[in-house]
């Protein structure tokens, strides 16, 4: 006859003391101590930027864009400032030229007036350098940043970029044409489209033709004028160079800030939100077919 078997389930030994029984609190024996100095841990460094430990990062092509963008855009201003000085300068000098016809001028007068062209000039002629040289490297820069962004190659090789935008009287006509490409670019135009230049660009290009050329008779008129209605002459002509100089730089350090903005990513930080307030003539939603009578929901 077999016998009777009995199951006892009990829980397991690892298992600890029941779920419903509450746990006694242990008492606060202090922090924890080690016997020798523990080798593990983070390191202190947490209020540093990423790029500070290890090897330094390279800078991307846009961060260094962002960086020629705010340069050139403050010495161009600079420049702005420094030829309006100037111009200003050249007008008083040119009402000394008028009175002086009726009698002598205060010594002190007129040197206040030379101090003021020479030094103005000497400002706006080392900031329109330092511009010069900026801002080729911003439009190397942007052209990078450009063909990145379309995947498109430039159609002009570094060599005459260069060439085109440092040779005088041939930057007169290519200047122009590198900045119209970088623009289209900058737009996201269509590539089989001809650049066509905005109306921004089409006022920089014409001031600076207009420049470089008074620049030139300028020189000449030094050169080769010395009757005192010829140095008249070129108080008038400077005041007229130092003016659209000026408009040159002040049309330059908008037109860097716009081809920046249109190749730097949309930052959603300074994307105003819009809130739907009022929906006016909205024609009426289309209601749903009636639901048959025997058909489950």
């Amino acid at each position: 006859m077999a016998g009777r078997w009995q199951w006892v389930a009990t829980p397991p030994p690892q298992a600890g003391a029941p779920r419903g029984l509450p746990r006694r609190p242990l008492p606060y024996t202090g922090p924890p101590s080690y016997p020798v100095p523990p080798r593990w841990g983070f390191p202190q460094l947490s209020w540093r930027w990423p790029v500070s430990l290890g090897r330094r990062a390279k800078a991307k092509p846009l961060d260094q864009l962002r960086m020629l963008s705010r340069n050139l855009v403050a010495t161009l201003w600079v420049t702005t400032a420094a030829l309006g000085i100037a111009a200003v300068g050249e007008g008083w000098r040119y009402v000394l030229l008028i009175l002086s016809r009726n009698g002598a001028l205060s010594r002190s007068v007129v040197a206040f007036s030379d101090a003021l062209v020479v030094t103005a000039g000497v400002v706006s002629g080392l900031a329109a350098l330092s511009a010069l040289a900026l801002g080729v490297l911003w439009v190397l820069r942007a052209r990078d940043v450009a063909a990145d962004v379309t995947g498109q190659r430039p159609a002009r090789s570094l060599r005459d970029v260069l060439i085109g935008l440092l040779v005088p009287g041939l930057n007169l006509a290519v200047a122009g044409s590198v900045l119209a490409e970088l623009e289209h670019a900058a737009a996201r135009k269509p590539v089989t489209a001809r650049p066509k230049p905005s109306r921004l660009l089409r006022l920089w290009w014409i001031a600076w033709v207009a420049s470089e050329l008074l620049f030139a008779v300028v020189w000449l008129l030094l050169l080769f004028g010395t009757s005192v209605q010829a140095q008249a002459n070129g108080v008038e002509l400077h005041l007229l160079a130092d003016l659209v100089a000026a408009f040159v730089a002040a049309t330059g350090a908008l037109f860097v800030t716009r081809i920046t903005l249109l190749l730097e990513p949309i930052d959603l930080a300074t994307v105003h939100r819009l809130r739907v307030v009022k929906v006016v003539d909205a024609p009426e939603p289309p209601l749903r077919a009636t639901r048959p009578a025997g058909s489950p929901r």
